[in-house]
């Protein structure tokens, strides 16, 4: 199976809802108490009470699972912005990443948080903004290095903001904390696309 698909499509039996839902949840379990490296297949098994060739019947490794994962948590967050143009949406855009991941919990935080999911957090980060800038005729003319520049800002300046909220304990209002970020963060990126 791809990495872009889902399993579950509605149509399945529930024993198999239920084997997945269970594989699912006991992986959020272990990935809000461990680093991904020390996540083991037969310790997922043991605490979602099945076999490893059960597990390997619906995910071929760990990379998979996670990569649904994040498939449903990219999909979440697009279906936000869809109707979205960029450059000029930026701070709507912003508003909705903070309102998504607010909703979604310790899971999604440890992932977007968390330096040891780095490398999974990019990959995710990487296919929302592929799929949310490939409209955008001022992002298309620039050069790689510059497109390159210019996520490493966004994404860097929004995760900064983020991650300094929640660790804050999420005292300030959300609406306070998306204001600020925009007014650092749309002056530079205005002034980057001016003339182009």
């Amino acid at each position: 199976m791809r990495s872009d698909e889902m399993i579950l499509t509605g149509h399945e039996d529930l024993r198999v809802v239920k084997t997945i839902e269970s594989i699912k949840e006991n992986f959020e379990t272990l990935i809000c108490e461990k680093p991904y490296e020390k996540i083991t297949v037969k310790e997922l098994c043991s605490r979602a009470r099945i076999n490893k060739k059960t597990f390997y019947h619906y995910y071929e490794t760990l990379d998979a699972l996670m990569a649904e994962m994040q498939v449903e948590m990219s999909r979440g967050f697009l279906a936000r912005i869809k109707d979205y143009r960029l450059p000029e949406d930026l701070d709507k855009v912003n508003r909705e990443f903070f309102l998504y991941s607010a909703e979604k919990g310790e899971v999604y935080e440890k992932i977007t948080l968390d330096a040891s999911w780095h490398g999974i957090r990019n990959k995710m980060m990487g296919k929302v903004n592929d799929v949310g800038w490939r409209n955008s005729a001022a992002y298309q003319k620039l050069s790689t290095f510059e497109r390159g520049l210019l996520m490493d800002f966004i994404n860097g300046s929004t995760l900064a903001a983020y991650r300094r909220w929640v660790q804050d304990e999420k005292r300030m209002p959300l609406d306070e904390v998306v204001a600020i970020l925009n007014r650092l963060q749309l002056g530079g990126v205005r002034k980057f696309f001016e003339g182009r």
